[in-house]
């Protein structure tokens, strides 16, 4: 089981592209109404920023999970484990709840990476390790390769994409997926089927998509600086699809809409 699935920990919140006050003052909103599972990356430059606001939140230290992520350029075993100091300077922390590879190595080997996240486990860096934006192929390889757990490979995953790939290599695998992009940066909102779901159960057509993943066994990372989104998404806990509610979500998988490509992302494996 991972980390994540455990309560409150389900619904993550993600903080990319937020830095400086819009981050402070969108972690304390997310604080008060009760997300305790932060996520950030050094990629996305607020790692400081965030570390700063959580020692600020008077939020107990056992009460949060923090994940990050090594950025693809500092995975040489030269950058690896100083880059991971680094962060934890940056965020305040002796460690990290969750260390990532937030990126494999193209359709390179994925050994060394992976060995260099374990090391920082067993440095006493992170107290879990896993991996994101891994392949079926990758997935299987890591199980190989590691002794320490892999607790998650957080995805792109949203109704407008088929990953059923990945949750049948999650299942066989042991690695739990989280999500990112998890209403498909407001594509969802295209498809009146969610609407219409919703509208039976009291609840929007963002509520639906993220309940929909949590229906899938997915946990999740949301983001808004808006409070009233940040609630919502965050208020998903209180009804459940149907099987024909599911069903019909299943459907819109056929749009094959995927964010995370090579042409956005340079480090982009070939999805399987």
């Amino acid at each position: 089981m991972s980390v994540y699935s455990e309560g409150v920990f389900q619904r993550g919140f993600g903080t990319f592209p937020l830095r400086g006050n819009e981050l402070s003052v969108a972690v304390r909103n997310a604080i008060d109404i009760g997300y305790r599972a932060f996520d950030t990356a050094q990629w996305y430059g607020n790692e400081n920023d965030l570390g700063a606001v959580l020692a600020e939140a008077g939020v107990p230290r056992d009460d949060l999970l923090i994940t990050t992520k090594v950025h693809p350029e500092n995975m040489s075993a030269e950058r690896f484990l100083p880059s991971v100091e680094q962060s934890l300077r940056d965020l305040g922390l002796f460690a990290v709840d969750v260390l990532l590879l937030h990126w494999p190595p193209g359709d390179g080997p994925v050994e060394p990476s992976l060995e260099l996240l374990q090391e920082a486990c067993r440095l006493g860096y992170a107290r879990h390790i896993g991996v994101s934006n891994y392949t079926t192929r990758m997935m299987r390889r890591a199980l190989q390769v590691l002794d320490v757990p892999l607790v998650v490979n957080q995805v792109e995953f949203h109704p407008l994409l088929n990953q059923d790939k990945l949750l049948a290599t999650s299942a066989e695998t042991g690695i739990p997926l989280s999500s990112y992009c998890s209403i498909a940066r407001g594509e969802i909102f295209k498809y009146p089927v969610l609407a219409d779901i919703g509208e039976r159960h009291g609840k929007s057509a963002a509520q639906v998509t993220l309940r929909w993943i949590l229906q899938k066994g997915v946990t999740m990372n949301t983001m808004s600086t808006r409070r009233e989104n940040m609630r919502a998404n965050f208020d998903i806990m209180d009804f459940a699809l149907t099987d024909e509610d599911m069903r019909q979500i299943d459907g819109l998988t056929v749009a094959n809409y995927r964010i995370s490509n090579a042409d956005v992302v340079p480090f982009a494996p070939t999805w399987d």
